[in-house]
């Protein structure tokens, strides 16, 4: 898909353009693992990414439904948040097998790491974490 693997120091901006050019560059299906505490970018990065994949409508949070469906270019975006979980078996009702089942669907994975054992396989992931200074984020992916 010719994402590289690397690491920066990003403002809320900086993020967002590199999500719209990480979404260039993502080749369907795709699923995607964004990991980070509360307050990373995490969902910035989501909507940035979404929108690059011509998603038009308001992304939001699916933190209470847990999964949101956008219809973008040629896509179907599934936008996942396993925060709430609380167990890995909870997974069984969020409907993986489906949206893998389709194949233009990128699936973004907000909190990847709750899902444990049953999370899908991640094409990519991205891990971001506060720096402290002026509002930037360490980010890496890979």
């Amino acid at each position: 898909m010719g994402v590289s693997v690397g690491s920066a120091r990003v403002d809320e901006a900086q993020l967002a353009d590199w999500g719209a050019e990480f979404a260039r560059r993502l080749t369907a299906p795709a699923v995607v693992g964004i990991s980070g505490e509360l307050g990373a970018g995490k969902t910035t990065l989501v909507r940035a990414i979404a929108s690059g994949l011509g998603v038009a409508e308001p992304v939001t949070s699916p933190t209470f439904a847990l999964v949101h469906r956008y219809a973008g270019r040629g896509v179907t975006v599934y936008h996942v948040d396993a925060y709430r979980l609380k167990r890995a078996d909870d997974t069984g009702d969020l409907g993986f097998d489906d949206m893998l089942g389709e194949p233009d669907a990128v699936v973004l994975i907000e909190w990847p790491e709750r899902l444990g054992a049953a999370s899908p396989g991640l094409t990519h992931r991205v891990a971001l974490a506060h720096t402290g200074e002026d509002g930037t984020r360490h980010m890496e992916w890979s």
